[in-house]
């Protein structure tokens, strides 16, 4: 019998964990990447004699595939995935691959910001509750092969972007996780926001009324995003956080508590009237948005079957995540904090919000169709200076230029991290933060947004001599 052709397009760490699982479910596998493929992707891909090409698509042989696995970062627009489509062959990626295989449950989260800190934040919980768990998706090790090696867990809690959405159409969340939507990554959609608010309400397709929904109630469009579902037959059951807390949900008071309070009977996953109260001031990660991060974990961790008093104890002690608010070094009385996460507006915006210092700014990098207006009211009240951080800082003149000008806010215009960081420590004084929240894409300087703060972090470390 003739093996299924399955083609992978893209040698990341999802196309080759991708490659690695396919192979040992008996497919006939090629994996093509149109750019370059580090050298430790290629020594696992031959080591498990797949073949590979790099630099170009031979499109004879992709045209000649069963099925395809596309990595996130390719868009459908491309030319690999139109001939795909084009002739009928099924497009998936990587989860939807390695959802066929996986076992156990699984815990999804989405949202314009906070995907990282929530996913982390609940797998810590898990673990330190000792629950069998797993981690994956847009964070770690790829699940795809993370299955391939025999790695099970009763629980997998995966990061899922928009691009992980939009190639996923049979995989099932048991429980799902929307954070919040906001404008970001609108060039990949054509710069219609309903294309990437239908993107993220896929987190939900094909739940079932035992599995569940928790999403931020005070979102502009979750909840009338799921009132359509509804309309058209969806039946989870969802469960919203607020920062008003209501009936049937739950959120911070006016009083600085983080209050869980589950009506009887509400989610069959839950003991009927479980609670759960914590001071705002007891969380170990800042910020009024990191209240919505651990309200949203703690109900995950919750629906997973957690005692409420681990869930508490945890989010005391929680570590944080790297290159989210990240407290570098004070040198000089100037604090520096590595935000190199905040790829979007909003999430410069949370980042801003958090600070209680005058701020030098450091924004840049690739633009995604960003409205930096948003951010201009804070900036007008916490902003010293503003240092911009990329290979052609055109479109951050023309957004920021006049609004400065008019504001009396110096700029400084630089395209390497040691040239930023020495420009944004001759701005800053003492007492100052020194917030690298970027609000773009890395891929202009960077090879992604970690290589980003990881420099950011050395340069720092260089001002102290």
């Amino acid at each position: 019998m003739e093996k299924k052709k399955i083609i992978i397009l893209g040698a990341g760490e999802s196309g080759v964990g991708a490659a690695i699982l396919a192979q040992q479910k008996g497919y006939d596998v090629f994996v093509s990447d149109a750019g370059n493929i580090k050298p430790a992707y290629k020594e696992m891909l031959d080591l498990h004699g797949i073949p590979w090409e790099e630099g170009h698509h031979t499109m004879e042989r992709i045209i000649n595939a069963d099925e395809c696995v596309k990595s996130p970062g390719i868009p459908e627009t491309a030319s690999a995935p139109q001939a795909l489509a084009q002739r009928g062959i099924p497009i998936i990626g990587e989860l939807e691959f390695a959802g066929r295989y996986l076992k156990g449950q699984t815990i999804c989260i989405t949202g314009s910001n906070g995907k990282t800190t929530t996913t982390s934040l609940i797998y810590y919980i898990l673990k330190e509750a000792g629950f069998s768990v797993g981690l994956g998706g847009n964070i770690g090790k790829s699940l795809a092969l993370q299955v391939a090696e025999g790695e099970e867990h009763d629980w997998t809690v995966l990061e899922v972007s928009s691009f992980q959405l939009d190639t996923m159409y049979d995989f099932r969340a048991d429980v799902s996780v929307l954070l919040n939507i906001t404008p970001d990554h609108l060039d990949r959609y054509g710069f219609e926001m309903q294309r990437y608010v239908d993107s993220k309400m896929r987190i939900i397709q094909n739940q079932r009324k035992q599995d569940c929904f928790i999403f931020w109630n005070d979102d502009v469009y979750a909840a009338k995003e799921l009132a359509k579902r509804r309309e058209a037959g969806n039946r989870v059951t969802a469960l919203p956080f607020t920062d008003f807390p209501l009936p049937g949900s739950f959120g911070a008071d006016d009083k600085g508590i983080m209050r869980i309070d589950v009506p009887e009977g509400f989610t069959s996953r839950m003991e009927d009237g479980a609670q759960l109260s914590i001071p705002v001031s007891e969380l170990s990660i800042p910020g009024r948005h990191n209240v919505r991060n651990c309200l949203a974990a703690a109900m995950a961790a919750l629906a997973a079957g957690v005692e409420a008093e681990t869930v508490k104890t945890c989010l005391r002690t929680f570590p944080g995540v790297e290159h989210r608010l990240e407290r570098v070094e004070d040198v000089g009385g100037v604090h520096y904090v590595n935000d190199s996460k905040a790829t979007n507006v909003d999430a410069c915006f949370v980042a801003l919000e958090a600070q209680t210092t005058p701020v030098v700014l450091i924004v840049g990098g690739t633009d995604k169709g960003n409205d930096y207006t948003t951010l201009f009211p804070l900036i007008a009240r916490k902003c010293r200076a503003i240092v911009f951080l990329g290979a052609d800082n055109a479109t951050l003149h023309k957004a920021f230029d006049t609004f400065a000008a008019e504001h009396g806010i110096p700029l400084a215009d630089t395209h390497s991290m040691p040239d930023c960081v020495k420009a944004a420590a001759e701005m800053a004084m003492a007492g100052d933060t020194v917030l690298l929240s970027p609000c773009c894409a890395s891929f202009d300087l960077f090879q992604n947004m970690g290589h980003r703060g990881r420099l950011f972090k050395e340069e720092v470390r260089k001002l102290k001599g």
